[in-house]
């Protein structure tokens, strides 16, 4: 690499790290941290759940109190990385049940890293608790799961931060700030958002007894109890629709959240899907393998596409963004932005991703980390902790991670219904003229569970 190269990217993970903590706020620690360290809670002790309370170990003085996992062996292993990572080297107490974890301390922060499907009820017994709350995408699994969310987050006064870490993400921070805000682009026309990665678990494996160290009942919680036929971490769960929304709900939520920001655009008018099983049809997996979803807002749609098959039209942004505007196109991804003018004389401009492997050493070893999600994790802890000692909404509250999941939801419910066009008032929670739809806005609990009312939270 000739020295050009190398001076250009100091130069831009300096510029990006500079504008990312300007663009989000004030947010240098000195600001955040309290006289004692904030008391931690985690929910869900598997991947994601470590990698966000590893990320704010990094960047605030906390102790971890406690974990909660139906998993012994999961839990276990968590604890002992936790008594590793934090300050004081305590091992945090360890809960089969988040509920008694919750009526057993008193909690600063709790972060919920759990299966979709368990989001809404723990988010909100959280902030009962009193808890500020750091919860994962996408927020529910039914729609009026995330009024409710919204309505106890208001309802007891807590700060709930979303992990669409997209808006923290500094290479994105500064493209929006340079193209978008500066007006490169124009109008925008239209908008494409897209994921064609091949993470569609498509597998048949058999019946068979649940392990000793596995509380399947507990981790089913209000969900369906499906046959067990495997430890449904990682990506098993995530390939039926009894525990979250497909590929449409886990990642147009991130690419759908990011162009709101964008763009500053909130409900689409009207939303539109269709899709299914076409080619992967041999396996369990009941989510689609193809999908196609239209978020009409009016002067422009935001139009989203995924294929768990084949190959993307872009290897570069094989799971992106795209604006398209009268003076030009953006492009973005959780790794790269480009903008491409529409004046040939104009100059290109290219982004590139801020990797902070120096700074954090430990980033480069953790198991199965997303390296370069870390660094806007971090900044989001710390846009969420601000928020906290602030009592301000964080950049990603949780109305907004409502607006992003719910209208994938409504996607995935257009495309059971055939197809036809829904339009959510969100103010009346019902689809407009459509009571079959409107029914499906809250699913069945599984006894003795009770689904979140948001008139009652």
């Amino acid at each position: 690499m000739d020295s050009f190269n190398i001076n250009r990217r100091r130069f831009l993970h300096t510029a990006a790290a500079t504008l990312a903590v300007s663009a989000l706020g004030a947010r240098g620690l000195e600001i955040v941290y309290p006289d004692t360290p904030y008391k931690v809670g985690l929910i869900g002790a598997g991947w994601y759940g470590k990698s966000d309370l590893f990320r704010l170990i990094q960047v605030a003085p906390v102790e971890v109190l406690a974990l909660a996992d139906p998993d012994r062996n999961m839990i276990e292993a968590a604890a002992k990385l936790v008594s590793e990572r934090q300050k004081s080297g305590k091992t945090p107490k360890m809960y089969n049940d988040y509920r008694k974890m919750l009526a057993e301390n008193e909690f600063d922060l709790i972060l919920i890293g759990s299966p979709d499907h368990w989001h809404a009820l723990q988010m909100i017994d959280s902030v009962k608790a009193g808890a500020h709350v750091y919860v994962q995408k996408p927020i529910s699994v039914d729609v009026l799961e995330g009024e409710a969310m919204v309505a106890a987050a208001r309802k007891y006064n807590k700060v709930v931060q979303v992990g669409t870490q997209r808006k923290s993400t500094p290479h994105l921070i500064d493209a929006k700030k340079q193209i978008v805000d500066a007006g490169l682009l124009g109008k925008i026309k239209h908008v494409e958002m897209c994921c064609y990665y091949h993470m569609r678990a498509n597998e048949n494996p058999p019946v068979q007894p649940v392990p000793d160290f596995f509380d399947y009942d507990m981790w089913t919680g209000p969900a369906p109890l499906r046959p067990y036929d495997k430890l449904p971490h990682t990506r098993w769960w995530r390939t039926f629709r009894e525990y979250g929304n497909g590929i449409t709900g886990d990642m147009c939520v991130h690419m759908l959240d990011t162009v709101r920001w964008m763009l500053n655009i909130g409900w689409p008018k009207q939303v539109t899907s269709t899709g299914g099983i076409f080619v992967q049809t041999d396996g369990k997996s009941n989510i689609s393998d193809t999908q196609t979803a239209i978020f009409d807002y009016g002067d422009f749609h935001c139009v989203w596409q995924h294929r768990t098959w084949g190959t993307p039209p872009n290897p570069e942004y094989p799971w992106s963004f795209t604006l398209y505007g009268e003076k030009g196109t953006l492009f973005g991804s959780t790794m790269q932005a480009d903008f491409v003018p529409l004046d040939r004389d104009a100059e290109k401009i290219h982004f590139d991703v801020l990797y902070e492997k120096e700074k954090y050493p430990e980033d480069v070893t953790e198991d199965r980390i997303e390296l370069n999600a870390a660094p806007a994790t971090r900044l989001h802890m710390l846009d969420f902790l601000d928020a906290v000692k602030n009592n301000t909404r964080p950049v990603a509250d949780i109305e907004h991670g409502h607006i992003s999941t719910a209208s994938c939801i409504l996607a995935n419910l257009s495309m059971d219904l055939g197809g036809r066009p829904l339009v959510y008032d969100p103010v009346a929670r019902k689809v407009v003229k459509d009571r079959e739809a409107t029914r499906l806005l809250e699913r069945a609990y599984r006894d003795p569970w009770d689904h979140p009312d948001y008139r009652k939270v």
